[in-house]
């Protein structure tokens, strides 16, 4: 047993466990004996006296199957309405399989636009706690009936990292048909070997992940990639995340009792940030982005400082005060992302300008920052 896996995983207190569509299903449609084999998991680790989140993909595949399609459709129209046919009988085979242990369960879809509002963000995070104080396992999916490019997560590991801080989990469970993260792509190189504990993602680790195929049965949309960037995602929040197989005999239970399965991410450090700073950090997708000179990228990045309408050069999207917005420097690379004190047209007029010319631009000051270094924190970097 790893030493890291014994003191991170084994005391967690609440976990989230999200489950890919290829571990779910099987050609002829929800596979109910690996579903029941999951729901009696998750019900050992709520007898241990843990709190449990799921995190399902399937609908669409599930819908896929009792239209009897042909395939995945690759329209945002047809896997609307793939995800309207298969979520109620997702949902419905959760709760059955969980019901048979006791349990009940509760059906949460969410978009990417719900958790990057930060008034529906805190709305969610109180329903989470009340259903997990009332002793009931949310069971979480995009809601995939409403969602389009623009505000879709894109797959659900990404959504399982973002809820997990959400709910403030303690470890994180990613069941997929991979049972590790490899070296290289063991498809196509025998030699290839599974890395055991992982404890910084890097642009080498990326590369690995971005050789690797996965998923071939084609009825998920996430990949090796996606699961590093979930990865690192939890462990900015100092949460460890785990990769499993999902068809590994009681995986969830052997992996949060310790036991050396799968590839650990291991959050072994204080989380880089809290609350409001761990939700801009997280955001899916920020209002707009304003381009930021080399000066004011320096300050913002190297010396805590918040930013001033002097350092922006330019101002890209329509937002309001107080959204949450990305900050880029001039050769486009991310600096971070800030809740604005102006509205982008107000921005638009003030840039490039001293502080003290703020009042005779507008008529008014709010501010003296464009971003105030409290309501800013940095992109992560590979």
């Amino acid at each position: 047993m790893h030493p890291d896996r014994a003191s991170l995983l084994s005391s967690a207190r609440r976990v989230l466990v999200k489950v890919g569509s290829a571990v779910l299903t099987c050609p002829s449609g929800l596979d109910a004996d690996r579903l029941a084999d999951l729901a009696g998991q998750v019900a050992s680790l709520r007898a241990g006296g843990r709190d449990v989140v799921v995190v399902s993909s399937g609908a669409i595949a599930a819908g896929v199957r009792r239209l009897g399609l042909p395939g995945r459709p690759t329209s945002i129209p047809g896997k609307q309405a793939a995800a309207a046919v298969g979520q109620g009988a997702l949902q419905r085979a959760w709760e059955e399989a969980l019901g048979a242990h006791g349990i009940r369960a509760a059906q949460v879809l969410l978009t990417a636009d719900d958790l990057a509002n930060r008034h529906r963000y805190l709305n969610a995070r109180h329903t989470f706690q009340t259903l997990l104080e009332w002793g009931v396992v949310p069971v979480v999916n995009e809601n995939d009936t409403v969602a389009v490019e623009e505000i879709k997560f894109g797959d659900n590991d990404q959504l399982a990292a973002l809820v997990a801080g959400l709910v403030a989990a303690d470890a994180v469970v990613i069941l997929s048909d991979v049972d590790a993260m490899y070296d290289a792509d063991p498809g196509s190189s025998p030699s290839a070997r599974p890395i055991r504990v992982v404890r910084r993602i890097d642009a080498a680790l990326l590369s690995v992940a971005g050789e690797t195929r996965e998923g071939a049965g084609g009825v998920g949309t996430g990949g090796m990639v996606t699961k590093l960037l979930a990865a690192r995602k939890c462990m900015t929040a100092g949460i460890p995340m785990v990769l499993l197989s999902g068809r590994e005999p009681d995986a969830i239970r052997r992996a949060v009792a310790g036991e050396p399965l799968g590839t650990l991410f291991a959050a072994t450090r204080a989380p880089r940030h809290r609350g409001r700073r761990l939700w801009l950090a997280h955001l899916p997708r920020p209002a707009g982005e304003l381009v930021v000179d080399q000066g004011a990228a320096e300050a913002l990045r190297n010396g805590g400082r918040s930013l001033l309408p002097v350092g922006v050069r330019a101002v890209r999207g329509a937002f309001g005060v107080g959204a949450a917005v990305r900050c880029v420097d001039e050769s486009g690379a991310p600096v971070g992302v800030g809740l604005v004190n102006y509205a982008s047209a107000e921005i638009e007029r003030i840039r490039g300008r001293r502080t003290a010319d703020i009042d005779s631009l507008l008529g008014y000051r709010h501010s003296d920052e464009v971003i105030h270094r409290d309501h800013f924190v940095l992109e992560e970097s590979t």
